[in-house]
Order: C-alpha cells, then structure tokens, then sequence
C-alpha cells in the first residue's frame, strides 16, 4: 500500500491513459483519430505541473526531432515542442505570480535587464511595424523561446545539475541527428545539394545545422575532459564529442567552421589573461580596418573564383569568394538590401520579422545571384547583427549587442573570479559556446527558430545562474 501511496499520480496517470486507448481503440470506426492525442495531453500538462524541471529537459531532448507542421493557414509551429513552450510560458508565469520563490537577483542581472529592453523594444516596434501582424507573432515566438529558457532556466540553473540534464537532453537528440546525417552523407559526396539537404527534415539546412553543432562544442567538451566518472560514462562523453567533431566537418558549413576556430582564440587569449575591454577592442579595431580598406579587400576577394565544393579544402578557399559562390553573393545582396531598408527607418525599422517579405524591391539586379529570389521565402537578412538593425532600428541592434556583450563579459568574469574552479571552468565552457554563436551570427540569424533559441537562451541563463550562486574571490580586473 505505501508504494500505491507513493506512486498514485503515475498509476492514476497509467490508467487513464489506458482508458483514452480503449475509448479511442472502440471509436476507430468513426474515424475520430484525433481522439489518440487527449491521453498524451493530459499526461504532458500533468508533467508540466507537477515536474517542472523535468519538463523542461523533456523539452530539449524532442527539439532537435522536431518538424515544423502547419496546423492553420498561415499558422506553422514545428511540432511538438513549440505548442509544449507555449504551455510552459502560461504555467511558468500563472507560478511566479502565486508563488513568492522565484529569485529576484535573476530580475536585476545585467543580462536579464538587457533581454527585457529588447522584448520592450520589440513590442514598440511591432506596433510601429509595416506588417503589425507578422511582427506581433513574431514577438510571441520570441516570448516562448525566452520566458522558458532564459527566465525560467535561470532560476532552474541555480543547481549545476539541471543545466547538465538540460545539455545532455539535447545534445544526445543532436547526436542521434548527426548520425542519421552522417550515413545519408555517405554516398553522395559529388552532390552538394544533396549534401545541404541530409540533415532535412530536422533542421531547414546545413548552416542551421553547423551552427547549432558548433554551439554544442565546447560544453561538450567541457564535460568529457572534467568528467570523473565510471570508464563507460567517459566513452559515451568521448563517442558523442568525435560525433558533433565529424557533424560539424560534414555539415559543409563555413560560418560553423570559423565559429569553432573563433571561439578556439579567444580561448587562448582568455588563459593567457587578456582583458575582455581589449578583445572587445580587437573586434571593433578589425571591423574598422575592414570598412577603411574595404575597396581593397573587396577586390582581391572578387578574384577568388572558387565555389562552394564538397571537396573540403574547396569549400575552405570558397569562404573568400564573392566573385561567384552563389551563398556568398545572395547573403551580400541580402545585406546590401537590409542596409538600404535601414537608411528608410533608422530609429523604429520595418518591424520585428518583416524583412524577408519587404526586401524584395531594395534588391538590385547588378547584385541578384541565380538563388535570389522576390517571394520572400528564403529567410531573413543572414545575420544577427544586420537584421535587428533593419527591423528594429538602431536600439534593436544595441539591445542585441548588449545580450551579446554583458553574456560574454559575465562568463569571463565568473571563469576568472570564481571560489570554486569546476564552476569556473563550467562558466567559461558556456561563454565559449556561446561565443561560437556571436561568431556564427555575423553570417546568419537563427533566434527566430527553436532549433536555436532553445540552447541560446538555456547557456545564457546557465552563465546568469553561475553568475549569482558563485562566491567570488576579490574581484578581478577584466
């Protein structure tokens, strides 16, 4: 009787589940399928309620399954995870306002104060926006990304485990992808289309793909190089690490490549103690000289003519060719129309996610590659810089930077002045990750996709938890 006591919830939730089957088992002829899907509703909602954190990591585990699924006209969610986000948002705010636990420090991070401007932005925008309907839904996706993996996870990362669950929940689900991709790579290898389309129908393409791979890095391994458990648990944590190295090569992505070799210096730099205001004026310093000599820099890359290639070292020499690479030429052409539409609105923008359906008439035709396109139904302004800044005008890029910016600053600061050196070790490892993705986003913008949004903000709010649960030594310059 003290087990049925102590597992009543699960039996009760057994056996009406097990009612639901034989409802739905005797209405088959009536062609009520739909009916299939109540037991599993209840049993996620009675899992939301009463395992909070574990809905969460249920969460992780299914994204990188997930497939995008239009259930309305004009109303596509990529099933099952963004309709669970949607449920957890309501349930996670209903908690905070009835209950007092939720920690408070979280509210006054730099980081946190940095998301709420640019969610408060995003709303003034949208009601400003050239398309009101697309941006407010496109706030509402934004909402369900950051209410449960940013302030949500914050206060659940406060326990290093969680964070940890969290990681590995997605990362086996990534893996798991990886090899399902790997062995459609095998046999195509003089297809490049092909190539780009293996990881489809889990994520959209190859950069999606290479990007979220290379996020998942360096934590990874941070994790096998500090785990200290049994001999089988080290060479699952080894097999998964070769597995993300070996996706990340036959992902074809460029952008993916240089994130990881990015995140690699800074690293370097970071051991060897250089202060965060000194990479910070490395970058601006670079970005400077780039737009000083771009006529020159322009020109010598407008004579590499080489391609995009499945051959490794081709596709290495085609990340410098703007002379013909068709993704290299579309994603300057995006930029070039996403700056034009910017010098229109520079203070509000066209609004949140409007660029890809207003673009369009910026385009020029001495800048259309053969993938260009007037439908707008090949993605955004490929960069996570550029995009805010032509939808959200010049606070809307600030507002991102300063995610971006505080983020890093933080990691950095807690792998530096942290008591205890696993935790250090952990911050720095989810600063690097992230770092991939700052890198990866000069080429591409992904926040609009749960693929990415999920890890992003789960890692950021990973760095807020270290941040304000660590006891610090006496603090150190940065």
């Amino acid at each position: 009787m003290s087990r049925v006591k102590e597992h009543g919830s699960q039996i009760a939730a057994i056996a009406v589940t097990a009612a639901f089957l034989l409802l739905n088992f005797l209405t088959l002829s009536r062609d009520i399928y739909w009916l299939f899907l109540v037991p599993l509703a209840v049993l996620t909602l009675a899992l939301f309620v009463l395992k909070f954190e574990t809905a969460l990591t249920v969460i992780a585990f299914l994204t990188p399954f997930a497939v995008d699924f239009a259930l309305l006209p004009g109303m596509e969610l990529s099933m099952p995870v963004e309709p669970m986000m949607i449920l957890f948002t309501f349930i996670f705010i209903f908690r905070v306002l009835v209950e007092p636990g939720y920690d408070r420090s979280i509210l006054r991070h730099p980081v946190t104060i940095s998301v709420f401007a640019m969610l408060v932005w995003m709303l003034v925008t949208s009601a400003t926006s050239q398309i009101p309907s697309v941006s407010f839904k496109y706030l509402a996706a934004r909402l369900w990304f950051v209410v449960p993996f940013f302030f949500a996870s914050a206060h659940i990362f406060r326990n290093t485990v969680q964070s940890k669950r969290f990681v590995w929940a997605y990362a086996i689900s990534l893996v798991t992808v990886i090899v399902i991709s790997t062995a459609k790579t095998l046999g195509n290898f003089h297809d490049l289309q092909t190539l780009h389309r293996v990881m489809q129908p889990f994520y959209n393409d190859h950069t999606a793909y290479g990007c979220v791979i290379a996020l998942f890095i360096p934590i990874i391994l941070h994790y096998t190089l500090d785990n200290k458990g049994r001999g089988y648990l080290r060479i699952f944590m080894i097999a998964a690490l070769v597995a993300l190295v070996v996706g990340l090569l036959f992902s074809y992505s460029r952008a993916a490549w240089i994130s990881v070799l990015g995140a690699a210096g800074v690293y370097v730099a970071v051991r060897f103690g250089v202060k965060v205001r000194w990479l910070l004026v490395l970058f601006a310093l670079f970005v400077s000289l780039f737009f000083v000599y771009q006529s020159d820099v322009l020109y010598k890359l407008g004579k590499n003519k080489q391609d995009s290639s499945y051959d490794i070292s081709g596709q290495v020499k085609s990340i410098s060719n703007i002379s013909t690479d068709a993704s290299n030429l579309e994603r300057l052409n995006r930029w070039a129309s996403a700056v034009r539409m910017f010098k229109e609105n520079p203070v509000l923008g066209c609004g949140p996610g409007t660029y890809q359906f207003l673009y369009a008439r910026y385009q020029r035709s001495y800048q259309l590659s053969v993938i260009s396109t007037n439908s707008g139904n090949r993605g955004n302004a490929h960069s996570e810089y550029i995009g805010p800044l032509t939808e959200q005008g010049i606070p809307g890029a600030a507002f991102i930077l300063a995610i971006f910016l505080t983020t890093f600053a933080t990691g950095v600061r807690v792998y530096r002045t942290a008591v205890d050196q696993h935790k250090a070790r952990l911050a720095l490892a989810f600063t690097l990750s992230l770092l991939t993705y700052y890198i990866h986003g000069i080429f591409n913008n992904f926040l609009d996709t749960d693929k990415l949004s999920v890890p992003f903000w789960a890692f950021t709010a990973a760095i807020v938890a270290l941040d304000i649960t660590t006891s610090k030594k006496e603090k150190v310059e940065s």
